[in-house]
């Protein structure tokens, strides 16, 4: 029997990536388990997805702790206890620190919606939006100390629908949730 790349997906929010990635995994598109979603916001629906799911979550709040370092170490314990390999951002608006990023060298992933570098951090889309371009997209990137600087894997670009947000967002998401298991199957099956 092969043996499985086990990951760990980090994120905040709706989840739509975990989704996706998720469901590339059930129908054999992704090469991988996700044995745990470790969330920093505590109600946050990528929660509710991973537990329909059956998948093991940590949702542990930042505040609750001293120091990133002591944030970060629990997690770290987590990951190494469920023998994760692999750290899948996905929505994840937190920047990973020492602890995480020594523990994983180039085996924490991240997506971000635009091509970078341009338009890191934040609201991607409004910053692009707001520039007023014609194209923006998708880039799938190692993480490293910086906020959306760690070399690129894997970019697509996309159109801007003008003057419309939520039209250019699904074009975006659409393609986020193609790139990514692309991306991650690529560094899965090295």
């Amino acid at each position: 029997m092969t043996e499985v790349t086990k990951f760990a997906v980090f994120a905040s929010g709706s989840g739509t990536n975990f989704q996706a990635i998720y469901d590339a995994v059930q129908v054999g598109n992704l090469a991988g388990e996700a044995v745990l979603v470790v969330s920093d916001k505590p109600g946050a629906f990528v929660v509710e997805r991973a537990e329909k799911a059956g998948i093991e979550t940590l949702v542990i709040k930042p505040a609750s702790f001293p120091t990133k370092v002591a944030y970060e170490q629990v997690i770290l314990e987590k990951l190494n206890e469920l023998d994760v390999e692999w750290i899948v951002l996905a929505g994840y608006m937190r920047l990973i620190g020492d602890v995480l990023l020594e523990a994983f060298p180039n085996r924490i992933i991240n997506i971000h919606p635009s091509l970078l570098p341009a338009f890191p951090g934040k609201d991607a889309i409004g910053q692009a939006m707001n520039h007023g371009v014609k194209v923006t997209g998708v880039t799938v990137h190692y993480v490293d100390a910086g906020m959306d600087t760690g070399p690129i894997i894997a970019q697509q670009a996309v159109e801007v629908v003008e003057q419309d947000r939520e039209k250019t967002e699904d074009r975006i998401h659409e393609v986020e949730h193609a790139l990514y298991i692309r991306a991650l199957q690529q560094l899965f099956s090295r």
